[in-house]
């Protein structure tokens, strides 16, 4: 006699594994497409916010002379390289060029970020370090240039 439960495809446990494995059966390339063009948006929608046709606006300047306070580097320097970053690795990210290596530079600017500017956005940057950890571990995925120049 069994438990009433079969223990191959009824009940809730049958049930669950068939779920878990439509979920497992979605391909890593969709997972990481969204996540780069995710995590790509929002980097440059606040790289947009710090320039004025090709030059950094200098509000962004002010705010980062005065209210980012950075430790060991110039206010205009930051203010610019952030600018460039927040443009630049995005793009990377997109085309899935080098997805690694723009995962890495996205994540040390999150954890700049979260520690001297606005640490009470934990959550959100969080989210963020999930997103390029996860982009550095596993790579961009097949639809991406870094799958055309190194399968």
């Amino acid at each position: 006699m069994t438990s009433g439960i079969s223990e191959t495809s009824g009940g809730v446990a049958g049930g669950t594994r068939r779920i878990v494995s439509y979920l497992e059966a979605i391909p890593y390339w969709f997972v990481a497409l969204v996540i780069r063009l995710s995590i790509a948006g929002v980097f440059w929608m606040s790289g947009q916010t710090k320039i004025t046709g090709w030059r950094v606006n200098e509000s962004t300047i002010e705010l980062f002379r005065n209210e980012y306070n950075l430790p060991l580097i110039n206010p205009v320097l930051a203010a610019n390289l952030s600018a460039l970053a927040e443009h630049v690795l995005p793009i990377l990210l997109v085309l899935g060029l080098a997805t690694r290596f723009a995962a890495i530079g996205l994540l040390v600017m999150t954890l700049v970020i979260e520690i001297f500017v606005c640490p009470e956005a934990w959550p959100t940057h969080g989210t963020w370090a999930g997103c390029l950890l996860i982009l550095m571990t596993k790579g961009a995925g097949r639809v991406s240039l870094d799958h055309i120049v190194a399968p």
